[in-house]
């Protein structure tokens, strides 16, 4: 009890200290990015995130469009600027666009909400907000508080978040696991608050052939596809995490007029399929609907993850390939860290 009772004597005296030295607290920062959140009504921002899952360090540049009460569009881009991803979310549903393969999925989700989001500015306040645990500190420049998350991902357990003291604008964001070692890190490029747009801004069809445009994807007749670099041999990844008790028991490779499809089968308490194949240019097409399906953030890029009685499963594109995880014995969590985990592992 004494030591508590210290403990708030020290936090009161620093209280003190700030506001006598001008310095606002945490609950007058606090009280500004409620203000803030009430009166959001859009904001356009631009960053680097680097994901240290792997071996290797992988980075993005994300771009982030939002517009009151409820429409998004992110664009992942890869180290040539090239959008290989954008989510969007209208009226119309939620929307997973890959625009070098032409593909889209739809989707009735509630995506954003109910979990964090490291890229948007609404989530990243809400987690500081509804966090009682939170830790508050400040630099010269910055104002910096420590929480926890509602991320998917239940590896991602804390998060830092360091705001800009001239506007409480995002500066960045580090999420580390249980050991405080960061996972994901986020650095905002800009931010410019309270942004004009026009609802095509987040039209399907509009982001779908623009992002097109801008990689000069060639324009197929009906019924044609093309292969993505038919030419090169198909390099099959591997998972680098598997449930305890899993293992690879086969790779099966079946020739179809599609080009080469690699199976791989894991056995064991929690058994499941990773079916990888070259992705092609599909014809234009409306999108396709994921009636009982969600998006899932995967890290790296989005996937489709659906549900058929007990079958899991979850489809994504990356890196030239396309991607097909099921299984009837993994738990939705299980099953996603699955295919967070199938990126730069081949074995020869």
């Amino acid at each position: 009890m004494k030591k508590i009772i210290s403990l708030l004597v020290v936090g009161a005296a620093l209280t003190l200290v700030l506001a006598a030295c001008g310095e606002k607290t945490q609950e007058d920062v606090i009280a500004d990015l409620e203000s803030t959140y009430d009166q959001l009504t859009g904001y356009k921002a631009e960053a680097e995130m680097t994901l240290q899952t792997g071996e290797e360090p992988q980075k993005y540049d994300v771009e982030v469009w939002y517009k009151e009460p409820s429409y998004y569009r992110v664009a992942l881009s890869n180290e040539e600027n090239d959008p290989d991803q954008i989510i969007l979310r209208n009226d119309e549903g939620v929307f997973v666009l890959t625009p070098a393969l032409n593909k889209s999925f739809r989707f009735q989700s509630d995506w954003p909400d109910n979990n964090s989001q490291v890229y948007l500015y609404e989530s990243l306040i809400d987690d500081i907000l509804m966090d009682p645990e939170r830790t508050f500190s400040a630099t010269d420049e910055h104002y910096v508080f420590q929480t926890n998350t509602n991320y998917s991902n239940q590896n991602l357990s804390q998060q830092e978040i360091m705001l800009n003291k001239s506007d409480l604008s995002p500066a960045s964001v580090k999420i580390m696991d249980v050991d405080l070692k960061p996972l994901v890190e986020l650095k905002f490029h800009s931010f410019e608050l309270n942004t004009e747009f026009g609802d095509s801004d987040f039209d399907m069809e509009r982001n779908m052939t623009s992002a097109q445009l801008d990689m000069n994807v060639p324009t197929l007749g009906e019924g044609e596809e093309e292969v993505m670099a038919e030419e090169e041999a198909l390099d099959v990844l591997f998972p680098m995490y598997v449930p305890d008790g899993t293992m690879n028991s086969s790779i099966e490779e079946i020739e179809t007029e599609n080009g080469t499809r690699v199976v791989l089968t894991y056995e064991g308490e929690q058994p499941f399929t990773l079916v990888q194949q070259r992705s092609r240019v599909v014809e234009a097409s409306t999108p396709i609907n994921m009636a009982e399906g969600e998006p899932v953030d995967l890290g790296f890029t989005y996937g489709a993850l659906t549900r058929d009685g007990d079958t899991l499963s979850v489809t994504w594109s990356y890196e030239g390939s396309d991607f097909f995880l099921s299984s009837q014995h993994l738990e939705k969590e299980d099953i996603v860290a699955v295919a967070r985990n199938v990126y730069g592992t081949e074995e020869k």
